[in-house]
């Protein structure tokens, strides 16, 4: 074939490949063969038409290590062998490391002293905290782990549950809508109760910052609400990011905010102004399920309440999943246990879970499911009136009667 001839199928063949030669369907060109018939429907999915199979796949699975209805009859078997099994799923229980706690800040407040502290947690992470101490504390007093909510706000953590006296402006936003403008560290402390706040992985002073963010600095009280805006909407496109990597470093998320939040009891235990027999934690949704999940790991927990985040899981996949973080995920679990279930291994420790009835985050059916599932769990533990479960006709939040309800529900169980 000469040179001539070459080019010209050449150029043929890239200008048909392009799509500019002109096609004649009177020519005899094949037409793409039709799809299959297939009726189109409304999913008000997620998922959209996937939810289907989904669906599906979920239906008629069994929660291999429920208690309720489960292969387990006593309360401790259940416990050991479901609390195993989420200790392997979430992949993250290093080595004990010594806590190497060092006091930066100590600042004296009409009712309380507030410590600033740094401990480690383990050998890769020196964990931020505020300790919260009663000025009137005589002897060793009752203690509160305030685990920290989600709120789509990642520059601040443990400063969403506290009342610094000189807030950011975003704080005083957040107190307001999320805590009836009365941060609950901040009461419970009032009250007469140690308390303890971290900033859990990627929020407050272990936030995520990009290479393109590194102009705003690092000092948050210089962040303008533009700058914490935008800085937010960041950190919430690398949620995912966060997610994927500890996947490929073998590890999960949940698994790091979890083992943090238990190693703070370590460290709540060995302060000299602690009664270690009487601890407990609380928060108000990410910190709800937080809160769930250390009084289902840590039997030093004593007593509990989980507001704002409460649930069987299955009805949430058709409209519910889109709204949750990353760290709300750990992968394989519910094959196992539901989230009641993970409640009830904290059994027969009184447990309090506070359901806001307006809550979109999470179905009505599927959180009053979840109640009678707890309550069913704590009957066959023996510990019915140690449960309680209680609607409350607003939307997530934690309002000032919740809080007081709560404060109610430790001063029965922790001030014997």
């Amino acid at each position: 074939m000469d040179t001539d001839r070459r080019r010209f199928l050449e150029t043929l063949g890239f200008l048909g490949a392009a799509g500019l030669l002109a096609t004649n369907a009177n020519a005899g060109d094949p037409m793409p063969l039709p799809d299959p018939m297939r009726e189109l429907r409304p999913s008000s999915a997620d998922l959209g038409s996937l939810y289907a199979d989904v669906e599906r796949l979920a239906a008629n699975r069994p929660y291999e290590h429920a208690f309720v209805g489960g292969r387990f009859r006593d309360v401790e078997e259940f416990k050991k062998t479901a609390r195993d099994k989420v200790f392997e799923l979430l992949m993250y229980r290093p080595e004990q490391t010594p806590f190497r706690a060092e006091v930066v800040d100590r600042t004296e407040r009409d009712t309380h002293i507030r410590e600033k502290i740094l401990f480690s947690t383990s050998p890769h992470f020196r964990v931020p905290a505020y300790v919260l101490i009663p000025r009137n504390l005589k002897g060793r007093g009752p203690a509160i782990v305030d685990l920290h909510s989600h709120g789509g706000m990642f520059l601040f953590g443990k400063e969403k549950v506290i009342d610094l006296g000189r807030n950011h402006a975003a704080m005083t936003d957040y107190h307001r809508r999320n805590y009836d403008g009365r941060p609950t560290a901040t009461e419970l402390v009032r009250r007469g109760y140690i308390v303890i706040s971290i900033d859990a992985f990627m929020f407050g002073e272990r936030r995520l910052i990009m290479d393109a963010d590194l102009k705003h600095g690092w000092d948050r009280a210089r962040y303008s609400l533009d700058d914490v805006r935008v800085l937010n909407l960041q950190c919430r496109s690398k949620e995912t990011t966060l997610a994927k990597a500890l996947t490929w470093a073998g590890l999960t998320w949940p698994g790091i905010v979890f083992w943090d939040d238990i190693r703070t009891v370590d460290y709540l235990v060995s302060r000299a102004d602690v009664d270690r027999d009487r601890i407990g934690c609380l928060g108000i949704s990410m910190g709800g399920y937080r809160a769930c999940f250390l009084a289902a790991l840590d039997e030093r927990i004593r007593a509990a309440c989980v507001t704002g985040f409460m649930s069987t899981l299955r009805p949430m996949i058709q409209a519910h999943v889109d709204t949750h973080s990353w760290v709300h995920f750990v992968p394989g679990l519910q094959r196992y246990l539901d989230l009641p279930d993970v409640a009830t291994l904290h059994a027969p420790r009184p447990l309090l879970v506070q359901q806001c009835q307006q809550d979109r985050l999470f179905p009505p059916a599927g959180m009053r499911a979840s109640i009678e599932r707890i309550a069913d769990g704590y009957a066959k533990a023996g510990a019915k009136d140690r449960f309680m479960g209680r609607f409350y006709d607003v939307p997530h939040t934690f309002t000032r009667v919740m809080q007081d309800d709560a404060i109610d529900w430790f001063d029965r169980h922790l001030r014997k």
